[in-house]
Protein backbone atom coordinates (compact mmCIF):
# COMPACT_ATOMS: atom_id res chain seq x y z
CA UNK A 1 0.00 0.00 0.00
CA UNK A 2 1.31 3.45 -0.96
CA UNK A 3 0.54 7.01 -0.44
CA UNK A 4 1.91 9.96 -0.66
CA UNK A 5 3.58 11.02 3.07
CA UNK A 6 3.57 14.47 4.34
CA UNK A 7 7.16 14.47 4.74
CA UNK A 8 7.91 13.11 1.10
CA UNK A 9 5.57 15.87 0.02
CA UNK A 10 7.58 18.29 1.75
CA UNK A 11 11.08 17.19 0.23
CA UNK A 12 9.85 16.72 -3.04
CA UNK A 13 8.84 20.66 -2.31
CA UNK A 14 11.27 22.17 -0.41
CA UNK A 15 14.18 20.34 -0.57
CA UNK A 16 14.43 19.27 2.93
CA UNK A 17 12.90 18.08 5.80
CA UNK A 18 10.59 20.70 7.22
CA UNK A 19 9.56 20.85 10.81
CA UNK A 20 6.09 22.24 12.04
CA UNK A 21 6.38 25.74 14.44
CA UNK A 22 2.67 25.17 16.32
CA UNK A 23 1.69 29.37 17.17
CA UNK A 24 -1.14 30.76 18.40
CA UNK A 25 -2.73 33.95 16.39
CA UNK A 26 -4.87 35.01 19.71
CA UNK A 27 -8.00 33.82 17.66
CA UNK A 28 -11.08 32.63 19.21
CA UNK A 29 -13.78 30.72 17.59
CA UNK A 30 -17.56 32.20 16.13
CA UNK A 31 -18.81 28.60 17.91
CA UNK A 32 -17.49 29.35 21.35
CA UNK A 33 -18.07 33.15 21.43
CA UNK A 34 -21.55 33.11 20.80
CA UNK A 35 -21.95 34.24 17.43
CA UNK A 36 -22.51 30.81 15.93
CA UNK A 37 -23.16 28.86 19.57
CA UNK A 38 -21.37 28.70 23.00
CA UNK A 39 -18.74 25.60 23.97
CA UNK A 40 -17.47 24.63 20.92
CA UNK A 41 -17.46 21.32 18.96
CA UNK A 42 -18.16 18.79 21.85
CA UNK A 43 -15.02 17.04 20.90
CA UNK A 44 -13.08 20.32 21.56
CA UNK A 45 -10.90 20.63 23.83
CA UNK A 46 -10.39 23.90 26.38
CA UNK A 47 -6.60 25.00 24.42
CA UNK A 48 -8.94 24.69 20.83
CA UNK A 49 -7.48 21.00 19.97
CA UNK A 50 -4.03 23.18 19.92
CA UNK A 51 -2.70 22.01 23.28
CA UNK A 52 0.88 21.98 22.53
CA UNK A 53 0.64 25.96 20.70
CA UNK A 54 3.46 28.46 22.05
CA UNK A 55 2.16 31.11 24.14
CA UNK A 56 0.32 34.34 22.13
CA UNK A 57 2.99 36.64 21.69
CA UNK A 58 4.65 38.75 18.85
CA UNK A 59 5.34 36.05 15.89
CA UNK A 60 9.21 36.37 15.44
CA UNK A 61 8.99 35.53 19.22
CA UNK A 62 6.77 32.69 19.10
CA UNK A 63 9.15 31.10 16.45
CA UNK A 64 11.98 31.41 18.71
CA UNK A 65 10.19 29.73 21.52
CA UNK A 66 9.38 26.94 19.23
CA UNK A 67 12.07 26.75 17.97
CA UNK A 68 13.56 25.20 20.90
CA UNK A 69 10.83 23.07 21.59
CA UNK A 70 11.80 20.98 18.28
CA UNK A 71 15.55 21.82 17.75
CA UNK A 72 16.16 18.73 19.42
CA UNK A 73 14.44 16.36 16.68
CA UNK A 74 17.02 18.13 14.51
CA UNK A 75 20.21 16.24 13.24
CA UNK A 76 22.84 18.14 13.74
CA UNK A 77 24.21 17.78 10.55
CA UNK A 78 21.62 20.43 9.42
CA UNK A 79 23.50 23.70 9.76
CA UNK A 80 20.88 26.18 11.93
CA UNK A 81 20.94 28.99 9.08
CA UNK A 82 19.50 26.14 6.82
CA UNK A 83 16.59 24.57 8.91
CA UNK A 84 13.46 25.09 7.46
CA UNK A 85 10.12 25.21 9.34
CA UNK A 86 6.27 25.72 8.73
CA UNK A 87 4.39 28.35 10.65
CA UNK A 88 1.42 26.35 12.10
CA UNK A 89 -1.76 27.84 13.14
CA UNK A 90 -4.17 24.67 15.11
CA UNK A 91 -5.45 25.69 17.80
CA UNK A 92 -9.38 27.73 17.24
CA UNK A 93 -10.22 29.85 14.29
CA UNK A 94 -7.26 31.27 12.63
CA UNK A 95 -8.86 33.61 10.23
CA UNK A 96 -11.17 34.98 12.94
CA UNK A 97 -10.37 38.00 13.14
CA UNK A 98 -10.25 41.27 10.51
CA UNK A 99 -8.82 41.16 7.40
CA UNK A 100 -6.06 43.84 8.16
CA UNK A 101 -4.86 41.69 11.28
CA UNK A 102 -4.44 38.85 9.50
CA UNK A 103 -2.47 40.49 6.64
CA UNK A 104 -0.36 41.97 9.50
CA UNK A 105 0.56 38.91 11.07
CA UNK A 106 1.23 36.60 8.21
CA UNK A 107 3.46 39.39 6.73
CA UNK A 108 5.20 39.22 9.91
CA UNK A 109 5.22 35.69 10.06
CA UNK A 110 6.29 35.71 6.79
CA UNK A 111 9.44 37.97 6.86
CA UNK A 112 10.93 35.18 9.03
CA UNK A 113 13.58 33.54 6.81
CA UNK A 114 13.08 29.96 7.93
CA UNK A 115 9.68 30.01 7.48
CA UNK A 116 9.10 27.70 3.98
CA UNK A 117 5.25 28.07 4.73
CA UNK A 118 2.53 29.26 6.76
CA UNK A 119 -0.48 26.66 7.35
CA UNK A 120 -4.08 27.90 8.83
CA UNK A 121 -6.41 26.32 10.71
CA UNK A 122 -10.04 27.38 10.41
CA UNK A 123 -13.69 27.25 9.82
CA UNK A 124 -15.03 27.61 6.38
CA UNK A 125 -17.84 30.04 7.70
CA UNK A 126 -14.56 32.45 8.78
CA UNK A 127 -12.77 32.93 5.36
CA UNK A 128 -14.65 36.22 3.70
CA UNK A 129 -14.35 37.14 0.31
CA UNK A 130 -11.76 39.99 1.11
CA UNK A 131 -9.58 37.35 3.15
CA UNK A 132 -9.60 34.56 0.51
CA UNK A 133 -8.49 37.15 -2.09
CA UNK A 134 -5.63 38.27 0.69
CA UNK A 135 -4.63 34.33 0.90
CA UNK A 136 -4.43 34.13 -3.01
CA UNK A 137 -1.70 37.23 -3.74
CA UNK A 138 -0.01 36.22 -0.40
CA UNK A 139 1.16 32.70 -2.36
CA UNK A 140 3.53 35.17 -4.58
CA UNK A 141 5.31 35.03 -1.24
CA UNK A 142 5.15 31.92 0.46
CA UNK A 143 2.71 29.22 0.27
CA UNK A 144 -0.10 29.47 2.80
CA UNK A 145 -2.29 26.31 3.17
CA UNK A 146 -5.77 26.41 4.98
CA UNK A 147 -6.55 23.80 6.97
CA UNK A 148 -10.54 23.51 6.93
CA UNK A 149 -12.19 21.35 9.88
CA UNK A 150 -15.08 19.35 7.93
CA UNK A 151 -14.72 16.06 9.89
CA UNK A 152 -17.61 14.12 8.60
CA UNK A 153 -19.94 15.25 5.08
CA UNK A 154 -22.98 14.09 7.73
CA UNK A 155 -25.32 16.96 8.66
CA UNK A 156 -26.81 14.99 10.80
CA UNK A 157 -23.42 14.21 13.12
CA UNK A 158 -22.52 17.57 12.45
CA UNK A 159 -25.38 19.07 14.15
CA UNK A 160 -24.96 16.65 16.92
CA UNK A 161 -21.07 17.61 17.67
CA UNK A 162 -22.32 20.97 17.36
CA UNK A 163 -19.86 21.79 14.25
CA UNK A 164 -21.98 24.92 13.31
CA UNK A 165 -22.36 24.99 9.58
CA UNK A 166 -23.64 23.04 7.28
CA UNK A 167 -21.91 21.03 4.25
CA UNK A 168 -23.08 23.13 1.83
CA UNK A 169 -20.98 25.95 3.73
CA UNK A 170 -17.78 23.50 3.56
CA UNK A 171 -18.39 23.41 -0.40
CA UNK A 172 -18.87 26.95 -0.91
CA UNK A 173 -15.92 27.94 0.64
CA UNK A 174 -13.68 25.28 -0.63
CA UNK A 175 -14.78 26.25 -4.25
CA UNK A 176 -13.78 30.06 -3.73
CA UNK A 177 -10.27 28.66 -2.02
CA UNK A 178 -9.10 26.44 -5.14
CA UNK A 179 -10.59 29.13 -7.71
CA UNK A 180 -7.77 31.81 -5.99
CA UNK A 181 -4.82 28.91 -6.27
CA UNK A 182 -4.75 28.40 -2.25
CA UNK A 183 -3.56 25.15 -1.04
CA UNK A 184 -6.38 23.21 1.29
CA UNK A 185 -5.97 20.78 3.71
CA UNK A 186 -9.56 18.90 5.00
CA UNK A 187 -9.74 17.54 8.55
CA UNK A 188 -12.03 14.02 8.84
CA UNK A 189 -12.52 12.15 12.08
CA UNK A 190 -13.38 8.87 12.33
CA UNK A 191 -15.02 7.48 15.36
CA UNK A 192 -17.80 9.91 16.25
CA UNK A 193 -20.73 9.28 17.78
CA UNK A 194 -23.48 7.38 15.63
CA UNK A 195 -20.98 6.85 12.29
CA UNK A 196 -20.11 3.25 11.48
CA UNK A 197 -17.81 2.42 9.41
CA UNK A 198 -19.49 2.61 5.80
CA UNK A 199 -20.91 6.33 6.72
CA UNK A 200 -16.59 7.32 8.13
CA UNK A 201 -15.71 5.77 4.01
CA UNK A 202 -18.44 8.43 2.81
CA UNK A 203 -17.00 11.21 3.55
CA UNK A 204 -13.68 9.70 2.67
CA UNK A 205 -15.24 9.64 -0.56
CA UNK A 206 -17.10 12.84 -0.69
CA UNK A 207 -13.33 14.73 -0.08
CA UNK A 208 -11.92 12.48 -3.36
CA UNK A 209 -15.35 13.61 -5.41
CA UNK A 210 -14.26 17.01 -5.18
CA UNK A 211 -13.24 18.68 -8.20
CA UNK A 212 -10.25 19.40 -7.84
CA UNK A 213 -9.76 17.26 -4.91
CA UNK A 214 -8.04 18.26 -1.87
CA UNK A 215 -4.11 19.34 -1.38
CA UNK A 216 -4.32 17.56 1.73
CA UNK A 217 -6.19 15.40 4.33
CA UNK A 218 -5.84 14.67 8.04
CA UNK A 219 -7.15 11.82 9.04
CA UNK A 220 -7.87 11.93 12.69
CA UNK A 221 -9.10 8.82 15.33
CA UNK A 222 -11.76 10.43 18.00
CA UNK A 223 -9.98 11.48 21.00
CA UNK A 224 -12.18 11.88 24.36
CA UNK A 225 -10.89 14.07 26.36
CA UNK A 226 -11.58 15.52 29.80
CA UNK A 227 -13.11 19.17 29.60
CA UNK A 228 -14.95 18.72 26.78
CA UNK A 229 -19.03 17.87 26.11
CA UNK A 230 -18.32 14.83 24.84
CA UNK A 231 -16.25 13.80 27.15
CA UNK A 232 -19.04 14.50 29.84
CA UNK A 233 -21.34 12.62 27.28
CA UNK A 234 -19.02 9.45 27.21
CA UNK A 235 -18.46 9.06 31.27
CA UNK A 236 -22.40 9.27 31.53
CA UNK A 237 -23.34 6.76 28.96
CA UNK A 238 -20.39 5.48 27.17
CA UNK A 239 -20.84 4.61 24.12
CA UNK A 240 -18.44 2.42 21.51
CA UNK A 241 -15.30 3.40 20.35
CA UNK A 242 -12.77 1.46 18.13
CA UNK A 243 -10.15 -0.97 18.72
CA UNK A 244 -6.77 0.11 16.79
CA UNK A 245 -7.21 -3.18 14.59
CA UNK A 246 -10.41 -1.34 13.45
CA UNK A 247 -8.86 2.03 12.96
CA UNK A 248 -6.08 0.38 11.28
CA UNK A 249 -8.38 -1.45 8.82
CA UNK A 250 -10.31 2.07 8.54
CA UNK A 251 -7.35 3.95 7.03
CA UNK A 252 -6.00 1.05 4.69
CA UNK A 253 -9.44 1.57 3.21
CA UNK A 254 -9.74 5.19 3.22
CA UNK A 255 -6.12 5.67 1.42
CA UNK A 256 -7.03 3.14 -1.38
CA UNK A 257 -9.84 6.03 -1.99
CA UNK A 258 -8.28 9.56 -1.80
CA UNK A 259 -6.49 10.48 -5.09
CA UNK A 260 -2.98 9.03 -5.49
CA UNK A 261 -1.25 12.51 -5.01
CA UNK A 262 -3.68 13.75 -1.96
CA UNK A 263 -0.72 14.17 0.35
CA UNK A 264 -1.78 12.78 3.73
CA UNK A 265 -0.72 14.75 6.53
CA UNK A 266 -1.83 12.51 9.43
CA UNK A 267 -2.48 9.09 10.02
CA UNK A 268 -3.74 9.69 13.54
CA UNK A 269 -2.81 12.11 16.19
CA UNK A 270 -1.52 12.37 19.64
CA UNK A 271 -3.70 14.62 22.30
CA UNK A 272 -2.49 15.63 25.33
CA UNK A 273 -2.16 12.22 27.11
CA UNK A 274 -3.94 14.10 30.56
CA UNK A 275 -6.80 14.60 29.15
CA UNK A 276 -7.58 11.59 27.48
CA UNK A 277 -10.68 9.54 28.16
CA UNK A 278 -10.87 6.70 25.71
CA UNK A 279 -9.57 5.35 23.29
CA UNK A 280 -6.73 4.46 25.75
CA UNK A 281 -4.63 2.64 23.28
CA UNK A 282 -4.31 5.62 21.19
CA UNK A 283 -2.06 7.16 23.69
CA UNK A 284 1.12 5.48 22.35
CA UNK A 285 1.70 6.96 19.15
CA UNK A 286 4.52 4.66 18.77
CA UNK A 287 2.77 1.80 19.45
CA UNK A 288 -0.21 3.09 16.74
CA UNK A 289 2.82 3.47 13.74
CA UNK A 290 4.42 0.26 15.07
CA UNK A 291 5.40 -2.67 13.70
CA UNK A 292 4.44 -5.14 15.46
CA UNK A 293 0.81 -4.45 17.34
CA UNK A 294 -0.38 -4.98 13.00
CA UNK A 295 1.30 -8.44 12.70
CA UNK A 296 -1.83 -10.48 13.19
CA UNK A 297 -3.94 -8.05 10.21
CA UNK A 298 -2.18 -9.65 7.07
CA UNK A 299 -4.71 -6.50 5.54
CA UNK A 300 -3.00 -3.67 7.29
CA UNK A 301 0.75 -4.99 7.96
CA UNK A 302 3.41 -2.48 6.70
CA UNK A 303 0.42 1.01 6.68
CA UNK A 304 0.62 2.40 10.09
CA UNK A 305 4.50 0.79 10.40
CA UNK A 306 5.86 2.28 7.74
CA UNK A 307 3.72 5.82 8.35
CA UNK A 308 5.79 8.92 6.69
CA UNK A 309 7.93 6.81 4.55
CA UNK A 310 5.85 4.61 1.79
CA UNK A 311 6.62 5.68 -1.45
CA UNK A 312 4.80 7.52 -4.04
CA UNK A 313 2.29 5.48 -6.23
Amino acid sequence: MEYLSFDRAMREQFGTKVYKLALSSGCTCPNRDGTVGYGGCTFCSEGGSGEFAAPSAPPAQQIREARKRVEAKIPTSIPPEERRFIAYYQSFTNTYMPVDRLESMLADVMACPEIAAVSLGTRPDCLEQDKVELLGRLQAVKPVWIELGLQTMHDDTARAVHRGYPLNVFYETYGRLKEAGIPVIVHLIFGLPGEDRERMLESVRYLASLDPPPDGVKLQLLQILKGTALGEQFLREPFPVMSLPEYADLIVDALKILPPRTVIHRLTGDGPKRLLIAPLWCADKKRVIGQNVLVANPKTQGILRAYGTLPIR
